[in-house]
């Protein structure tokens, strides 16, 4: 089985009778109502759901509304959430899991240590650079220039995944949710 599926094997079928049912469903869900539901279908971009009492809802929950950290539910896992938005045009229920509604936000706290430096683990070497996580679910960029002082391309041979690294955290930028790192000027 693939790691991603749709939620019904002929979902035509299932998107017309989704159809025939949105009234209903959006007078049964309005927005703020708690459900509990079945992932019933997985892609890239969230998770499909089949909502308890609502057998002709489908509920989506995006992966824009999910911690880099955490991983989309599987096939089958029980889930519960709140209903955040109503999609007229393909009559999908907008979904919020809970999990992912209450998880801690953990990077505002390093919005005070720019200038401090911490070790870390790289996740993950790209062109641009190399993740690397300093605190549980909080990871940064070293840009590939920081890592090897030459061009993008040779970065994946200055840090290598899984590799211990000490870096300096130079910025934080809470609206883009991002980190800058450096492993220049360390003690």
């Amino acid at each position: 089985m693939s790691e991603y599926s749709w939620p019904w094997e002929n979902y035509q079928d299932r998107a017309a009778t989704a159809r025939t049912a949105w009234t209903e469903t959006v007078r049964a869900l309005p927005i703020g109502t708690r459900i509990t539901g079945e992932v019933v279908g997985r892609q890239p971009f969230g998770v499909f759901l089949a909502i308890d009492g609502q057998p002709e809802a489908l509920g989506l929950a995006r992966v824009t509304a999910m911690p880099r950290c955490l991983d989309l539910p599987a096939v089958g896992q029980r889930v519960t959430g709140e209903v955040v938005w109503h999609a007229d045009h393909n009559h999908q229920v907008g979904v919020t899991l809970a999990t992912w509604a209450h998880h801690e936000d953990l990077l505002p706290a390093f919005a005070d240590r720019i200038g401090q430096v911490v070790n870390g683990r790289v996740t993950k070497t790209v062109p641009i650079g190399a993740f690397v996580r300093i605190a549980h679910c909080v990871e940064g960029l070293v840009p590939s220039i920081e890592l090897s002082g030459s061009p993008a391309k040779e970065a994946g041979q200055a840090a290598q995944e899984g590799q211990e690294v000490s870096v300096r955290i130079l910025a934080v930028d809470l609206e883009r949710r991002r980190i800058i790192l450096s492993t220049r000027c360390l003690p």
